[in-house]
């Protein structure tokens, strides 16, 4: 009789532990009484019956990473290359998680690794090479859908690596070494390109202003020619009237003057030490009593003087007012003892 009320409060304690359940966070347990899904238990404190009730399955509710295993696939132009992958998801449902599949996790990983070979191998090597995010996307609406009865909800699949081989690795590169060299030697053909059609732009530019230079140049030559000779005009005019109004001895006067200039010259020369002159000295005594005649007939004034207007021989000279005797002066054709 003691005995047996000492074993009351040890069952009650034994069969108090068997009844509370607690859940932790971020799973959820399944309740099966007598062997049948009953209840989905939420992560906190709870009571079974002992013997009746029991936890089935302890379900992970936090979103997971299933590594995939590289494949060998073999792409639409018969290219064998290797793929790894990865797959995040997440149980919504533990009690279909639990019980519409055996292996959830082998489930997973086998729908995935056939859905890869099946969209990889409807494409070229350098679809699959280029094209990851639209590969990613495809697997990813196949397998949710596929694992969705599971109550599972695939978040994202990703290609990890795609591994050519060698040879094609090596034919790829040189393939872009090439491209590479195609676009620089294309770069550097329009760049030289550019350069010539600039410099022609610049040459003909060149031209044009050196043409307009040229023109305007002429045309302000032909102007100052057609000055000087207009100038040239009014001297010839000036001389003519003069010539006209006093006769010979205006002309006299000016083949004097242009005579006694030329010989000036001679005496100016910076190279000439000897001066040899091409005419005889009493030519120019006779010019020079030529102008004198000029001087007397040109000017008579009732004093008895004249005038002598100055020679010019290329320097100024002061004019003055001598008085000559007419008999002194010798006329044209004779000459001095």
């Amino acid at each position: 009789m003691g005995i047996a009320l000492i074993m009351l409060p040890v069952l009650a304690v034994i069969f108090l532990l068997m009844a509370v359940r607690v859940v932790k966070q971020g799973f959820v347990y399944t309740i099966e009484r007598f062997g049948k899904f009953t209840l989905a238990a939420e992560p906190g404190l709870h009571l079974i019956v002992p013997f009746i009730d029991r936890v089935g399955r302890k379900v992970n509710m936090m979103e997971q990473v299933l590594d995939i295993p590289g494949q060998e696939i073999i792409t639409k132009d018969n290219a064998m290359v290797g793929v790894d992958a990865v797959v995040f998801f997440q149980v919504l449902d533990a009690g279909k998680a639990a019980y519409e599949v055996h292996n959830l996790y082998a489930a997973i990983m086998a729908l995935t690794t056939t859905n890869l070979r099946t969209v990889m191998g409807s494409m070229d090597l350098d679809e699959t090479l280029s094209k990851r995010d639209e590969i990613n996307a495809r697997l990813l609406s196949v397998v949710d859908h596929a694992t969705s009865p599971w109550g599972v909800k695939i978040t994202r699949v990703e290609i990890k690596d795609i591994r050519p081989p060698l040879d094609i690795s090596e034919a790829m590169a040189r393939q872009m070494k090439a491209e590479r060299v195609k676009r620089a030697e294309i770069l550097e053909a329009e760049g030289d390109r550019a350069s010539r059609i600039l410099r022609a732009e610049g040459e003909k530019q060149s031209a044009i202003l050196s043409a307009e230079g040229k023109k305007e140049a002429a045309f302000r030559d032909a102007e100052a020619r057609e000055r000087a000779a207009e100038a040239e005009a009014r001297a010839t005019q000036m001389v003519s009237n003069a010539i006209s109004e006093s006769g010979n001895a205006a002309i006299n006067y000016f083949i004097a003057q242009e005579y006694t200039k030329a010989v000036g010259k001679f005496a100016t020369s910076p190279n000439a030490k000897t001066i040899l002159f091409p005419v005889e000295a009493t030519q120019l005594i006779g010019s020079l009593g030529g102008i004198g005649e000029l001087v007397r007939d040109a000017v008579s004034p009732p004093d008895g003087t004249v005038t002598v207007p100055p020679v010019d021989t290329g320097t100024p000279l002061p004019q003055r007012r001598e008085r000559v005797p007419r008999a002194s002066v010798p006329r044209s054709g004779e000459r001095q003892g």
